[in-house]
């Protein structure tokens, strides 16, 4: 149904906020653009108006840690079902934008701003030239969505479409104008749709193997998850929210980013925020992993911040090696995605291999 929400005074004698609008959705754009976060912490805006030459302009283009872009539209005064149509015909230009065009997209954006190095300095990584723009979300931005958009965007979501619509109200106070927003569907789902995008390449059934991004030296310590059993992610929840993707008897490959591959194990248990997670140190007593992990900072500093905090998964380990011994090859996956299940033959003949490199990959049971 239709998103619409209340926001009330809290107090003895509680009353509802009058709902408003904002003077012009020119304004929003303008609001997204100054504070991203509206949308997403964890997205970069790097282009806006931009001439699709399909006889209109974006209103927004993001990208996002791993490299791909999201495609933003408000609805400007058009009927759902148009802005919908349209966010899919821009999304045929946007899949299309190799390297070079989205840096002079971003040029154009910044005042002559490089990506490579902004890039680097918003989300502290490298700009894999072969990872940018291999997947693709599209949202439309829209102070109300009638039932017959809400369903074509949930079928196309549920048939692998990455696409979802952040609905906006604006309340009245006597401080100004208070904006909330709501997802129609949950935003993991569709960077999950988005990380099994196979534009390059032919799809193929998923194989049940799931690939983890272990961000060695990026807050958090290879050798301490070896140690422990765990593997990790935090700072946002384009980075831990993939983690609920796993499920307990899940058999996960596991990448040091920089490194290779360093490990296979079996998931034991649900994710856990750091503040509630334990550990044991072999006969030792269970203590908490804030007190046990000293080796990296796991965002300790975000420990009481539920969005932002680290989330541990338990994991038996089958095998594992060093950083020095990590296993890296030309043509195996590679996704800075922290968990996924991709759909492609690249996935497949890379989990082939490992499995020739841990011989031991079975032994544990499912």
């Amino acid at each position: 149904m239709p998103i619409r929400h209340s926001i009330w005074k809290v107090g003895s004698s509680p009353a509802p906020l009058g709902e408003s609008a904002l003077p012009s959705e020119a304004l929003l754009e303008q609001m997204i653009v100054a504070a991203p976060q509206i949308l997403s912490d964890e997205w970069m805006i790097i282009g806006r108006q931009e001439d699709t030459g399909f006889g209109g302009r974006i209103d927004l283009l993001a990208i996002a840690p791993d490299g791909g872009l999201v495609l933003i539209e408000l609805k400007r005064g058009r009927t759902p079902r148009d802005v919908v149509a349209q966010a899919i015909d821009y999304a045929i230009w946007a899949e299309a934008l190799d390297a070079e065009a989205i840096g002079r997209v971003y040029a154009r954006f910044s005042n002559g701003g490089n990506l490579a190095a902004d890039f680097r300095a918003r989300f502290g990584l490298l700009l894999d030239e072969a990872m940018l723009n291999q997947s693709l979300q599209i949202v439309i931005v829209a102070a109300s969505l009638d039932a017959s958009s809400e369903r074509i965007v949930g079928y196309l979501a549920k048939r692998g479409i990455a696409i979802n619509v952040l609905c906006f109200q604006v309340f009245d106070t006597a401080a100004g104008q208070l904006l909330s927003r709501a997802w129609l569907i949950d935003p993991v789902e569709t960077q999950v749709a988005a990380t099994v995008d196979t534009r390059q390449g032919e799809r193929e059934p998923w194989n049940g193997e799931y690939y983890v991004s272990f961000g060695h030296g990026m807050g958090r310590d290879w050798d301490e998850a070896r140690r422990f059993g765990f593997i990790s992610a935090g700072g946002g929840a384009w980075y831990s929210g993939t983690l609920r993707l796993l499920d307990p008897g899940d058999r996960v490959w596991v990448k040091a980013p920089g490194y290779g591959f360093v490990g296979v194990g079996v998931v034991r248990g649900e994710p856990v925020a750091m503040r509630d997670f334990e550990l044991r140190d072999g006969d030792g007593p269970v203590l908490s992993a804030a007190d046990i992990l000293t080796k990296a900072s796991y965002h300790n500093e975000f420990i009481d911040d539920l969005d932002r905090c680290e989330y541990f998964v338990p994991v038996e380990w089958i095998a594992t090696v060093g950083l020095d011994a990590a296993i890296h090859e030309v043509g195996m996956f590679g996704n800075q995605n922290t968990v996924c299940a991709p759909k492609t033959p690249k996935w497949r003949h890379t989990v082939d291999r490992l499995k020739t490199m841990f011989p031991a990959w079975s032994n544990a049971p499912r």
